[in-house]
């Protein structure tokens, strides 16, 4: 039987319906409550959400989000709880099963397709970026070993690929999704390397014009990694793999192992997660990395087979963590001056998507590796940096 519509919606916030008990039961065994009083509890502001989730997972959860239709004050904690609880392999959403084949069976990180990523996330302005991130708009995860700052967080991850990769005055070195050139512009100015660096967006190519203005040498490249044939004495890759896909892993260490000199090195920077038969998180895909996909360990080391030698792998994933909460406390503070720009959906967008990533490190469901390879294994081993 159809209910009217005034009585659906007061359903929805019925404690005695069958979703709604479902629901707050799952929630329980992460210690969160529906409409509770602690930060990392869930407000429900409108009817639907329940439903929504139920019906379409973390997409429908995201953008009741984004509609205001919920609330919760630590999102962090909030979707940290739920993932250590492993709630998410509890709710299984059939109508995800069409986004799970096409991540599966369609190559979404092709030629005309690679570029879309570039438009949608990096070309939403240098200025926005800028306010968000450290000094020198380093978008990937700092190394807080030491660190108590973002800037010196970031510098100092900057200085450890430096150092991993030995670099020595005179080299060149390739940047394979060079971002703002952040990497580039350190290692040119302290440790007296020439860098190519390859971007996808034409705002971050643009912002490498002044680098090169102020003399570095540095240069920026709007390509895809696929065309590039130099030979150089480092590579260097930093937050770019989780854009290539599976069905271009094997390529694209081809073209690492192609564009690399006998002797030299590889590091490898990336976003990784524990299991192969998980796909990309729909919302993160439809509204943040468009045809992006994280790797396992696993498929890193098949793609690289009879390629490279792994010398050494570094898991400094809680350190996302950190960084996250450092990018969304600078996205706050600077967020009115570009209210007007972006609007308030857009607030609520990149605070879920800051935030949430945030939660996931947390729960360590996905890491942050840094693999250091070589072509034909470095003769006496490798002396491990850290």
């Amino acid at each position: 039987m159809n209910l009217p519509i005034k009585e659906r919606a007061n359903a929805a916030f019925d404690e005695t319906s069958t979703s709604h008990r479902f629901i707050a039961e799952l929630l329980d065994q992460a210690n969160i409550r529906i409409n509770g009083h602690r930060p990392w509890d869930i407000q429900l502001n409108a009817p639907g959400v329940i439903e929504n989730v139920l019906a379409r997972g973390n997409l429908g959860l995201g953008e009741s989000y984004m509609q205001g239709e919920w609330e919760c004050e630590q999102l962090d904690e909030f979707f940290a709880r739920l993932l250590k609880a492993q709630l998410h392999q509890r709710v299984k959403p059939t109508q995800l099963i069409y986004h799970s084949l096409r991540t599966r069976l369609l190559n979404r990180q092709s030629g005309k397709r690679v570029w879309k990523v570039g438009e949608k996330h990096y070309d939403l302005g240098n200025e926005f970026y800028a306010a968000m991130l450290d000094q020198r708009m380093t978008y990937t995860c700092g190394y807080w070993k030491n660190a108590n700052t973002l800037d010196a967080a970031q510098e100092a991850k900057l200085d450890l690929i430096c150092r991993k990769l030995q670099l020595e005055p005179g080299m060149r070195v390739l940047d394979i999704g060079c971002g703002w050139g952040s990497f580039m512009a350190y290692a040119a100015e302290h440790y007296g390397v020439e860098c190519v660096g390859l971007t996808i967006s034409k705002e971050q190519a643009e912002f490498g014009k002044r680098l090169m203005n102020k003399g570095l040498p540095v240069v920026f490249r709007l390509q895809d990694y696929r065309d590039e044939t130099e030979l150089f004495d480092r590579i260097v890759s930093v937050g770019m793999f989780e854009h290539v896909g599976h069905k271009n892993y094997r390529e694209y260490m081809a073209v690492a192992n192609r564009c690399l000199k006998d002797e030299g090195l590889f590091l490898l920077h990336t976003i990784g997660k524990n299991l192969s038969n998980t796909v990309t998180d729909p919302w993160i895909d439809k509204y943040i990395f468009p045809n992006g996909e994280l790797p396992t360990l696993g498929q890193i080391m098949d793609a690289s087979e009879g390629l490279f030698v792994v010398e050494d792998v570094h898991n400094f994933g809680a350190d996302y963590d950190r960084t996250l909460m450092a990018w969304h406390q600078n996205f706050e503070t600077h967020w009115l001056a570009f209210k007007a720009q972006y609007g308030e959906r857009f607030y609520r967008m990149w605070r879920y998507y800051l935030l949430s990533c945030a939660g996931v490190f947390r729960a360590r469901e996905i890491h942050l590796w840094q693999l250091v390879m070589s072509k034909q294994g470095v003769q006496g081993g490798y002396a491990r940096v850290s």
